[in-house]
C-alpha cells in the first residue's frame, strides 16, 4: 500500500504527578529519572521510522498522562527527534495536554519556542469540590494563571476540557462551568461524560458515589449543546465543539481512518494500512521499546464497521456514495426500516448525500450504533 501524503504522529508521555480517580490511561506517577530513561527509549523508537524519504507529519500530539511534566530541555530531547526523523509539515498542528498544575508560564515560554501551537488544557469544573472528588490536583484559579500565560507567550489555539456527570455536580454548577470557560473564549472545548472504568478508585466506590442520574446527564449533554452552539461553537463531534478553522485536525484524522504513527508506552497505530501497538508494560517497553504487536491485519483494506462507528462519530456523517465506493455495497442495504424509525424518532437525519446523527442521537451514539452496525 502507498504512504499518504502527511500522517499524524501521537507521542504518548504516560507520567502523573498523581493519577485521577476516574482516569483508566495508560499512565502514573512517576520519578525524575525514570523519565529520562523513558525519553532515552521514546527517541529511539521514533528513530525507528528515519526513511531515505521522510514521512510527511501534518499533525503531531503530546497525549499522556500529562504531557505539560516535562521540563522544556526534555520536550526540546523529543522534538529533536522526532525532526531528525519526520519532515514537519509548514502548518503542523502540534498539540500538548496540560495540567494547569505542570505549567508555569516559564515554562509554557519554551514549549511554544519548540514549536508547540496548540494546547489541551484539562480543567473539568470550576467547582473545588467536584475537582477534589475526581482527584484533580489543580484548583479553577490554577486553570486561569494557565490559560492567561498561555495567551501571554503567544499561544492562539487553546483547547479546554470539561467533564459532566461528575459525583456532586448539578445542572446548576454545570452551567456555571460552562459559563465560566465561554468567557475565555478558547478555540475549542470538549465535553466528556464521566465514565467509571473498571479497576479505577471510581469503580471501587461506584455504589456510593453520588452521581447524577441518567436523566440529569441528558439534561447537562443537552445544555452543553445549547449553550455551546449559542455562542458561536460547532458541535462538530459527540465530545467536540470548536470555533470556525480551530477543529481538531489530529484527533479528526481518528475520527476519518486515516493513517497515524504512535509511539511510546501503549500507543496504537494505523500506518500503511496496518494497525498495532506498543505494550503497555513500562518493563517491557524500556528494555524493547520498539516491539509492535500487529492487531488484525486487514490487507490494507478499511474495514467497513470501523469506518462507519468513527464515521458516525462526527456531524457530518457517513458519505453513503464513498461508502457504497469503499465497500461494494450501500449502507442503508437491509437497514431501511430501521434507518426510518430512528429518522422518525429524530435521531439520524440523510440529507445531502449523507447519513448522520442529529445532537438528540450523538448522547445515544452506542445504542444506535449497536443497532446500526
Amino acid at each position: 500500500m502507498m504512504e499518504t501524503d502527511s500522517i499524524g504522529l501521537y507521542v504518548h508521555i504516560p507520567f502523573c504527578l498523581r493519577k485521577c480517580n476516574y482516569c483508566d490511561f495508560c499512565s502514573a506517577a512517576s520519578g525524575e529519572a525514570e523519565r529520562e530513561v523513558y525519553i532515552s527509549r521514546l527517541t529511539d523508537e521514533i528513530e525507528s521510522y528515519r526513511r531515505d524519504e521522510p514521512i510527511t507529519v501534518d499533525t503531531l500530539f503530546f497525549g499522556g498522562g500529562t504531557p505539560s511534566i516535562l521540563t522544556v530541555r526534555q520536550l526540546e530531547v523529543i522534538m529533536r527527534s522526532v525532526r531528525k526523523t519526520f519532515r514537519l509539515a509548514e502548518d503542523c498542528e502540534i498539540t500538548l495536554e496540560v495540567n494547569p498544575k505542570t505549567a508555569s508560564e516559564e515554562k509554557l515560554r519554551g514549549f511554544r519556542e519548540l514549536g508547540i501551537n496548540r494546547l489541551s488544557i484539562g480543567m473539568q469544573s470550576i467547582h473545588e469540590n467536584e475537582q477534589k472528588i475526581l482527584g484533580r490536583i489543580h484548583n479553577f484559579q490554577d486553570f486561569l494563571d494557565t490559560y492567561r500565560a498561555a495567551r501571554a507567550v503567544g499561544i492562539a489555539n487553546i483547547g479546554v476540557d470539561l467533564m459532566y456527570g461528575i459525583p456532586e455536580q448539578t445542572l446548576d454548577s454545570f452551567e456555571k462551568t460552562l459559563s465560566a470557560v465561554i468567557k475565555l473564549s478558547p478555540e475549542h472545548i470538549s465535553c466528556y461524560g464521566l465514565i467509571i472504568e473498571e479497576g479505577t478508585p471510581f469503580w471501587r466506590e461506584r455504589d456510593r458515589l453520588p452521581i447524577p442520574s441518567e436523566d440529569e446527564e441528558c439534561l447537562m449533554y443537552d445544555l452543553a449543546h445549547r449553550i455551546l452552539t449559542e455562542h458561536g461553537y460547532d458541535h462538530y463531534e459527540i465530545s467536540n465543539y470548536a470555533r470556525q478553522g480551530y477543529k481538531s485536525r489530529h484527533n479528526l484524522k481518528y475520527w476519518h481512518d486515516e493513517e497515524y504513527i504512535g509511539v511510546g508506552l501503549s500507543a496504537h497505530s494505523y500506518h500503511l494500512g496496518k494497525r498495532y501497538y506498543n505494550t503497555s508494560s513500562m518493563d517491557e517497553y524500556i528494555s524493547d521499546g520498539c516491539a509492535h504487536y500487529d492487531m488484525e491485519d486487514g490487507g490494507g483494506k478499511k474495514d467497513p464497521f470501523e469506518y462507519a462507528m468513527l464515521a458516525l462519530r462526527l456531524s457530518d456523517g457517513i458519505l453513503l456514495s464513498e461508502y457504497e465506493s469503499l465497500f461494494g455495497r450501500s449502507f442503508t442495504e437491509g437497514n431501511e426500516q430501521l434507518i426510518s424509525s430512528l429518522i422518525s424518532a429524530e435521531y439520524i437525519e440523510i440529507s445531502g448525500g449523507r447519513l448522520y446523527l442529529t445532537p438528540k442521537g450523538f448522547y445515544v451514539s452506542n445504542s444506535i450504533m449497536a443497532e446500526l452496525l
